[in-house]
């Protein structure tokens, strides 16, 4: 019932029409506060929920359009509580992406906040006397800018980033509350992560900044010759970040971020006309047939920031076990290296150090005493994720990669069951030029990521207009069509490549690590071995990374930009292979 005092009375009609509505808004309630409760893994044991869960709020955002006049005067139904019907709604459609993987609930996300935005659904929040009103304002507008960030809807996330300054300065002068800390930090960790992502302006001729977007399209999908083998396609992908300082977002780091977009397809625009109508109305429902679709757009994602070694495994275990007949699981890590105790060893596997997927410095106890070492041959780090702890999943198809300052520790990855597995490893160096990088970004996931952004950092090109960015990418294109042709024909090719080769995305990342390779082994700048990302199995050399057709295209692409003085002349000095 309205806050306001006793409501007018009411006919048998308009107390139907409120007790239905009482019991929709109540059963909503009790089943969103109930995902929180489901398994994060697994594809099975939460989609009845979710379905549950989207059609009685479905049932209820109908039901107060159409009987709005009714709950207006005999409920006191206000403005803010539609708009927290439409935030829960914005909210599920996220964490079924979350869940899917699918782009497309992005866009029915964006749809539902943007119409509270629009709507000016909590306008009057800060009126109501009531501090929690105003909390449920500030996370809209947390969860409305992580929604823009992943649809590369820059220029509004600007605009929603100002608002929110705006709405936590009166947050705080109006309550002075106890958390108005942790929204600065909110406030600020955006504005770094927004200035951490822009590295480069591609800029029309005007000087206005185009956003690009970097997931997957039929103009970007490198061409492949026919094939007579048969490949394994990209079902399930693990993504971990843990890299120390690294700039962060919503449990998102920037390494993350990137990589859940070079993983995914361009969404589908059909929904934008439905953003500007009077008010949104729940789109495509998820399982409305009670089935799961036959066919992903995109291979299904977790997302797991700083995972615990136990957390970790669980989703490694589930991951393996979903895999369908002739699927494959990627496991990508960004994350700082948890060095061994020796650098020639038989046992490959544990005494070479690896990853840290959760940080001490996060205040977990340890039963070792800060600054002092570890006595040889005792306790190791109880979050490093070492190679030996993925030999379990080689079972089936695994392909690895791995961003660190102890990526080596992966280069001799045994195949012990006959299945396919590769590793593409990062430099574990970079020039001091680019030591702040890696709060920026790491720059291996950024050449996977978009090869001709990294490409235009690590030559110092932070402005470019679009018609010269276009100019380049047709090298970059160029590039990518000569390398898999190259793939294709190799006589010295190890075979879990070309197993591999036939899913898109697969293709896309083994071709950008070539592109990687011989940027970064041309450049004056990148001087050794740790400085050159590195394969395992290790791709041939003459035929692939070192063949004269794909130098000179980089050659070619150095001169277009006007840094060719950055690069070695062909034949010049010792160049090491990496491999």
């Amino acid at each position: 019932m309205s806050e306001e005092g006793t409501a007018p009375p009411m006919d048998e009609n308009e107390k139907r029409i409120v007790n239905e509505f009482c019991h929709l808004l109540e059963k909503s309630k009790q089943l969103f506060n109930g995902l929180r409760d489901l398994p994060q893994y697994g594809h099975k044991q939460w989609q009845s929920y979710f379905g549950r869960t989207f059609d009685v709020y479905t049932k209820l955002w109908k039901f107060q359009q159409q009987h709005r006049q009714v709950l207006d005067v005999k409920y006191g139904l206000k403005r803010w509580q539609i708009g927290e019907v439409a935030s829960k709604i914005g909210q599920l459609y996220y964490h079924y992406y979350l869940r899917t993987s699918e782009t497309n609930y992005l866009n029915e996300s964006f749809s539902f906040y943007s119409a509270i935005r629009m709507r000016a659904y909590y306008s009057k929040a800060n009126k109501e006397e009531r501090p929690d009103l105003m909390v449920k304002k500030l996370r809209f507008y947390a969860r409305f800018i992580v929604v823009c960030l992943l649809l590369k809807k820059m220029k509004l996330v600007r605009d929603l980033v100002r608002e929110l300054s705006k709405q936590i300065d009166d947050y705080t002068g109006t309550y002075e509350p106890e958390d108005h800390m942790e929204w600065n930090l909110v406030l600020g960790e955006i504005k770094a992560f927004i200035e951490a992502d822009n590295l480069i302006s591609v800029v029309d001729v005007d000087a206005t900044a185009i956003v690009l977007s970097h997931r997957l399209t039929p103009l970007n999908t490198p061409p492949l010759d026919k094939m007579s083998h048969v490949h394994f396609t990209l079902q399930e992908i693990i993504i971990v970040g843990n890299t120390h300082e690294q700039v962060k977002f919503s449990e998102l780091t920037l390494d993350m971020f990137r990589m859940l977009q070079t993983l995914e397809r361009e969404p589908q625009e059909e929904l934008t006309n439905q953003i500007y109508d009077a008010s949104p109305a729940p789109g495509r429902q998820p399982f409305e047939n009670g089935d799961r679709p036959n066919k992903r757009e995109n291979p299904h994602k977790y997302l797991l920031y700083k995972p615990t070694y136990s957390q970790l495994n669980t989703f490694l275990a589930s991951g393996f076990k979903e895999l369908p007949p002739n699927g494959a699981m990627l496991l990508y890590i960004s994350a700082d290296g948890c060095h061994g105790n020796a650098k020639h060893t038989d046992d490959a596997a544990y005494d070479l150090g690896g990853v840290v997927t959760n940080s001490r410095r996060d205040g977990e106890v340890t039963t070792t005493t800060p600054g002092k070492p570890k006595r040889p041959g005792t306790l190791k780090e109880m979050h490093c994720l070492h190679p030996g702890d993925l030999y379990p999943y080689t079972r089936k198809p695994l392909f690895i990669l791995v961003d660190s300052d102890n990526s080596s520790a992966f280069q001799h990855f045994p195949n012990l069951f006959g299945q396919p597995v590769v590793c593409l490893l990062s430099p574990e160096q970079v020039p001091t030029t680019m030591q702040d990088m890696r709060q920026k970004g790491n720059l291996f996931t950024l050449f996977l990521h978009c090869p001709l952004m990294a490409f235009c950092h690590v030559c110092s090109i932070i402005d470019i207009p679009i018609t010269m960015w276009d100019k380049c990418q047709n090298y970059v294109d160029r590039f990518m069509a000569e390398a898999s042709k190259l793939f294709v024909r190799s006589r010295s090719l190890d075979h879990a490549y070309m197993q591999f080769i036939g899913d898109d995305f697969l293709r896309l990342l083994m071709l950008r690590f070539v592109f990687c390779y011989i940027v970064l082994i041309l450049h004056r700048g990148f001087k050794g071995p740790s400085f050159y990302p590195v394969s395992h199995p290790p791709l041939p050399t003459e035929e692939i990374l070192e063949h004269p057709t794909l130098r000179k295209i980089v050659l070619d692409l150095t001169a277009v930009l006007d840094c060719r003085a950055l690069f070695s002349e062909p034949g010049e000095g010792d160049i090491h292979g990496a491999t």
